[in-house]
């Protein structure tokens, strides 16, 4: 049987990029105020989001044992992950749009600018060596990719925030899905820009004493 991994978000495309790489998650959403963390280093802020989230998932987790998976609470436990995304243009930092609006006015600033995607992980296995919960047992890291946006035109935009995929994705457009036209190319981790940076996750892992082998599917 593989380690349980514990997911503490509800993003598809998070959970979909641990599938493809041979995890299957257990999603359990903290369901944390993000509104309630400021910062105005957009690394600071999304380290500071990624820990608030698997804090609040594991903490949730610990009171409704009955929901985590099997193995999780054990002396030989799995791991549960927690992520935030930002995007930063010049300065000013963006999270999700709030409206159809604000996405076409965040487009049409963002169109042939270049952004950075920054991505915060949390990772803990949440417990002591003696099987005891430590949610303080939380490494924390980041990753930054810049993305190279094209010159779209103003009815591109309307199409393409019509559709609704960008307002569900930090910075407004989804890199695997029809937001994929729209960035001319990217520097850095492209896994980060959908919301995980699976080498970082490896790495990760590793200075919890795990490898990423034992959670693949059998």
């Amino acid at each position: 049987m593989p380690k349980s991994f514990v997911l503490a978000s509800a993003s598809p495309a998070r959970r979909r990029l641990l599938q493809l790489a041979g995890i299957e998650p257990f999603v359990f959403p903290s369901a944390f105020d993000e509104d309630s963390v400021i910062a105005t280093n957009p690394a600071e802020l999304v380290e500071k989001l990624a820990a608030s989230k698997l804090k609040a998932s594991l903490d949730k987790l610990w009171q409704q044992k009955g929901s985590a998976p099997g193995g999780f609470f054990s002396t030989s436990p799995g791991l549960i992950l927690g992520c935030d995304s930002v995007l930063s243009i010049n300065g000013e930092i963006y999270g999700k749009p709030d409206s159809s609006q604000d996405a076409i006015d965040r487009w049409k600033t963002m169109r042939g600018q270049v952004g950075e995607l920054f991505t915060g992980h949390a990772l803990s296995d949440g417990f002591t060596q003696d099987g005891k919960l430590s949610p303080q047992k939380i490494i924390v890291r980041h990753r930054v990719t810049r993305v190279f946006f094209a010159q779209v035109s103003d009815r591109e935009i309307v199409d393409y925030v019509a559709t609704g995929e960008p307002m569900n994705c930090a910075g407004c457009f989804a890199i695997e899905g029809r937001g994929s036209v729209f960035v001319d190319r990217i520097e850095g981790c492209h896994t980060n820009v959908i919301g995980l940076c699976m080498p970082l996750l490896r790495e990760m892992m590793g200075e919890v004493g795990h490898s990423v082998t034992e959670f693949w599917r059998k």
